[in-house]
């Protein structure tokens, strides 16, 4: 029938447009494949990212040593950096005064406090005796009246811990408004008691004497009404004729260096900046803090990243790319394990959070495995595969047993070495006659526990926990569980369980050889402290905050670089800064480069270098542009707010809102924490959603009817 013809020819032609794209298919990805294996023999510095990574590390290494160097006191204390700096454009206040080795004295008010703050740098060893005076002055200037104080420290040997440096205070919190001079001297002795006729000044330690002018102005908060501002009255320090402010040493520097990353590593570059700028720091060192962390993070994350997420287009998989390696995959462990898959109601769904995926499989007369091990050795094979093709999203795998043989217990044997053939009455058969029945080969049963517990009486790294022996005609079946004895095992022990379980494969094998005859020794081993990570050869495993049966895993990636990316905190930060970039996806792609620097440049929540560089690698930006659009907007952005800080602060000293200060820190560091766990939150809930894993237990349902 003609009819019937048309249906056939078109049927052989489906076939063939089948076989052709699956071909199509297998060429391609062996084209790629082949083209990633040989990309990992190139030379380290070959790439262009390594080479910046390199640049990287090089300059974390010198910046760390820098820092180090300047907080210890290996560098001193010279105020020589700050002077030479305050002198060329990248101070804007103007020449700072510069302090010398001799001794010298710096004062400046702490309003939180309610005192001046008075150090003296430089003093040789003895004892220092420190008096300040404060004289208020009328309108006139006639003193009216005077308060004064002393102190003596013992000031410590040169490269002892704060050698030549004496701190004390003065308070101004009792004293009304007005007009004041403090002066503050000191005088270094050989003795504590300067009384005494025996003490004389030691050598260098002559009276040293500075002083200040101020005016003393006391009101209330501008913001008092509001419940978290102090309603007490505000004592505000104003200094008169200062002059230039006095050269910072370079010990003090660098313990602000440790503070000012602190502080943008916590709450980002505008909590750090408005600390320093309440401070009085300089300027150039802020914005040389801000730029230092930018390019560590751009030269170290950035590369890795790029190692990531970067492909070249030839070698991007598709959606069907990737549908295609799966089902390979799944078709070389079910052959492997003896299973069979019902191709109908598996699934799979790249998204773009992870990669799901659902295999049912029926077990058979020759399976050996239980759920965890399909699933385990299912998801081995496809990370390893994910592995070669440089696709590390998140795999969630979900493996379930159909079919009548699905009730078999891997551990104790039953039901092993049944067919799948029988039907529903026969599931309920006693398998303890069936057992019971092969009496003769007990003795075999035997023979085997016997050298199941010499195996691991002679190992003094393992400890045998469970074991059970069973057989037929056919097999002998090994089914222990093991427990290192090393502590840290999770650590320490090298061993996997593939090679424990040839191990004792092959000495069970070599002690009972005349009485295995034709059986098989199947010999399956759990180790207890193992991971599904260790199981699975994944590089990095997510669970469900919900639920821990949950999870997903990445596949590994090799060298330093992968290693680092895979750990917990990284591998947490990068997946959440991942998503942030996504969500900003949109406006990037519009906008291109300038648009990134903009992004990186303004204060946005969660902007800066690292969700910058993340936008344009999703955004399938050139490396270099990337890196030169995130380096010039995070330069802005630091060079942006070191330089408008100061002014900042003083605007809120002027019309008296300090308060508002440490309250906008408090409240960026607020914010930036509520924003990644939100977004952390938002991600989690999106990730391990229950839409398509409900679907499908119902289709399952549908075929094969309830449990």
């Amino acid at each position: 029938m003609p009819e019937v013809k048309g249906d056939s020819g078109n049927d052989t032609e489906n076939i063939d447009h089948e076989a052709k794209a699956h071909n199509k298919l297998t060429k391609e990805l062996l084209e790629i494949r082949n083209r990633r294996s040989g990309d990992s023999k190139q030379n380290f510095l070959a790439k262009k990212e390594n080479f910046v990574l390199a640049g990287g590390i090089i300059y974390t290494a010198l910046y760390v040593l820098l820092i180090f160097g300047m907080t210890s006191g290996a560098f001193g204390n010279s105020t020589a950096i700050d002077h030479s700096a305050s002198k060329t454009f990248l101070d804007i206040g103007g020449e700072c005064e510069e302090i010398t080795d001799e001794p010298w004295i710096h004062i400046y008010p702490n309003e939180d406090a309610g005192t001046f703050s008075m150090y003296g740098y430089n003093l040789p060893s003895g004892y220092a005796e420190g008096t300040y005076t404060i004289e208020q002055i009328d309108e006139s200037g006639v003193r009216v009246e005077s308060w004064s104080n002393s102190s003596t420290r013992f000031i410590s040997p040169t490269g002892e811990s704060n050698s030549g440096r004496m701190y004390f205070s003065a308070p101004f919190i009792e004293l009304e408004e007005g007009h004041y001079d403090l002066k503050y001297s000191i005088t270094v002795y050989n003795h504590s008691n300067s009384s005494d006729p025996n003490t004389t000044i030691v050598e260098g330690g002559n009276e040293i004497f500075k002083s200040v002018e101020f005016e003393l102005d006391i009101s209330k908060q501008a913001l008092a009404f509001l419940p978290f501002v102090d309603s007490e009255k505000k004592h505000q320090v104003r200094l008169l004729e200062t002059g230039a402010r006095s050269c910072w040493g370079v010990q003090d520097l660098g313990n602000w260096g440790y503070v000012l990353i602190g502080a943008e590593l916590g709450g980002g570059r505008e909590t750090a900046m408005l600390a320093g700028g309440a401070a009085g720091i300089p300027a150039w060192w802020m914005a040389f803090s801000s730029l230092s962390l930018s390019a560590i993070t751009l030269l170290i994350i950035y590369p890795l990243m790029y190692k990531v997420y970067h492909q070249d287009s030839d070698d991007i998989l598709s959606r069907t790319h990737i549908s295609r390696l799966v089902e390979d995959s799944i078709h070389k462990t079910a052959n492997r394990l003896n299973i069979e898959i019902d191709w109908e109601l598996y699934k799979i769904e790249p998204r773009d959070l992870s990669i799901d995926i659902m295999v049912p499989y029926k077990n058979t007369q020759s399976t050996l495995s239980d759920s965890k091990d399909v699933r385990s050795e299912v998801l081995r094979e496809v990370l390893e595969e994910f592995a070669i093709f440089r696709v590390f999203k998140p795999v969630q795998l979900t493996v379930r047993t159909i079919g009548v043989n699905q009730a078999i217990d891997f551990e104790s044997g039953v039901g092993i070495g049944t067919s799948n053939e029988h039907d529903g009455d026969e599931e309920e058969q006693n398998y303890s006659d069936f057992f019971s029945e092969l009496h003769t080969l007990s003795r075999v049963e035997e023979e085997v526990r016997e050298s199941l517990e010499l195996f691991f009486a002679r190992r003094n790294d393992l400890n045998m926990e469970a074991a059970v022996v069973t057989s037929d005609d056919r097999v002998i079946f090994v089914s222990v569980i093991y427990r290192p004895t090393q502590r840290f095992a999770f650590f320490r022990f090298k061993k996997t369980r593939d090679e424990v379980q040839t191990e004792l494969h092959r000495f069970i094998s070599k002690r009972n050889s005349d009485l295995l005859g034709s059986q098989e020794l199947i010999v399956k081993g759990r180790n207890q402290v193992s991971t599904l990570s260790e199981r699975s050869g994944a590089g990095r495993v997510e669970r469900d905050l919900n639920n821990d049966e949950r999870i997903v895993a990445v596949a590994k990636q090799d060298g330093f670089g992968g290693k680092m990316l895979q750990t917990k905190f990284l591998g947490d930060t990068l997946s959440t800064v991942e998503y942030m970039a996504n969500e900003k996806r949109e406006m990037i792609n519009k906008w291109g480069f300038w648009g990134l620097i903009v992004f990186v440049w303004i204060p946005f929540m969660a902007s800066g270098v690292l969700v910058g560089a993340m936008l344009g690698l999703l955004s399938r930006m050139n490396f270099m542009r990337v890196l030169s659009a995130t380096a010039i907007g995070g330069a802005i952005a630091s060079i942006t707010w070191a330089y408008t800080a100061e002014g900042i602060v003083k605007f809120m000293h002027q019309y008296k809102l300090e308060a508002v200060i440490p309250l906008i820190i408090v409240v960026f560091i607020g914010a930036a924490f509520l924003h990644i766990r939100s977004t952390k939150m938002r991600r989690q809930t999106e990730l391990f959603e229950d839409t398509l894993l409900d679907n499908f237990h119902a289709n399952i349902q549908a075929k094969y009817g309830a449990e």
